[in-house]
């Protein structure tokens, strides 16, 4: 596969380095970063993600990328597209998604890695629609969709099938935007 590398004006999207794996932990491990998932991850947790994102950037030419600061922070999170690992109304998709350490919160940074890994979505990959899915509460992911083009779609709300019942992160909100309206934010 070939190392894709996606630059905005002050991020870098890459592939990961194994140097990115303590921190990435360290974030999966921070209860405020994951407030809208059921735990956090622990370090074994989070290597196997990096493994199974590594596994698809190869296998598909996608997935979550490692995200730096240009001039500064190694990496501040991941942002990027990825297939889901479960079965819904509205898979098979590709789904884009986002996390970022604390200290990055606030600034854009996940809504300006987003809109080009949305853009790269559509151009480089061809797709012609992207979802986007996050807990009922996680308001400020809703936010970053919503600027990022995407519309809620509520007759798609659905149950995380691999959040246990009862949890209160159970209920999930769905987003997409196809094709035609990213074209429309082109143009607009």
């Amino acid at each position: 596969m070939q190392n894709i590398v996606i630059e905005t004006p002050r991020l870098i999207l890459r592939a990961w380095r194994d140097e990115d794996r303590a921190p990435f932990a360290a974030m999966n491990a921070d209860p405020e970063v994951m407030r809208y998932f059921p735990a956090p991850y622990t370090r074994a947790e989070s290597d196997a993600m990096v493994d199974r994102i590594s596994a698809m950037m190869a296998e598909r030419g996608f997935g979550f990328y490692a995200v730096e600061e240009k001039g500064g922070a190694p990496f501040i999170g991941f942002v990027g597209l990825s297939v889901p690992r479960f079965a819904a109304a509205f898979t098979p998709c590709v789904e884009i998604g986002w996390r970022l350490v604390r200290s990055s919160w606030g600034q854009g940074y996940a809504t300006e890695a987003a809109q080009a890994a949305r853009d790269d979505g559509f151009t480089r990959l061809g797709l012609n629609e992207i979802v986007s899915f996050t807990a009922v509460p996680n308001e400020p992911s809703q936010r970053v969709m919503q600027r990022i083009g995407f519309r809620h779609e509520p007759s798609l709300d659905f149950d995380h099938p691999l959040v246990e019942e009862g949890n209160w992160l159970r209920r999930h909100v769905l987003y997409r935007l196809d094709r035609a309206g990213w074209e429309g934010l082109q143009t607009g």
